[in-house]
């Protein structure tokens, strides 16, 4: 349930997935990431993203045990893209399914926040002026 990968994903394919998993599901939340083609005052062209391979899958996993254990979720999927992305194309997709809304909430949300803050996937953007790696997490 967890991904890495260079090509785009399918929302819909994802959330149906989750749903084949379980009957219990009640509620599904998701968080889908999108590149934008404005950041701190700069027109964007282009985004890219690279990542530490084996660790950047187990920091997921992690994330994905954690939503499931600490926020009650039945389960949760984890996709992000690397590579050159274009602007308006899919990044990251969070889907957290749970018997109620307010579990799938918590646990889409917890786990977008944590893999920003813990996962080692890198940010470059790419504008006008040139090309500048993001300090922050994606």
């Amino acid at each position: 349930m967890v991904r890495i990968q260079e090509k785009d994903f399918s929302v819909d394919e994802e959330i149906e997935r989750i749903k084949k998993g379980s009957k219990r599901i009640g509620g599904i939340a998701i968080f889908l990431g999108t590149a934008r083609d404005f950041s701190k005052g700069k027109d964007i062209s282009g985004l890219s993203f690279e990542h530490y391979p084996v660790m950047a899958e187990r920091k997921l996993n992690e994330i994905r045990e954690r939503a499931i254990k600490e926020f009650g979720a039945i389960e949760v999927s984890i996709v992000h893209r690397i590579g050159k992305i274009g602007i308006g194309e899919n990044i990251v997709l969070i889907v957290a399914a749970a018997e109620h809304r307010k579990e799938a909430f918590n646990a889409c949300e917890f786990s977008i926040d944590e893999l920003k803050r813990i996962t080692p996937i890198w940010k470059k953007e790419t504008a006008i002026g040139g090309e500048e790696w993001v300090e922050q997490h994606p």
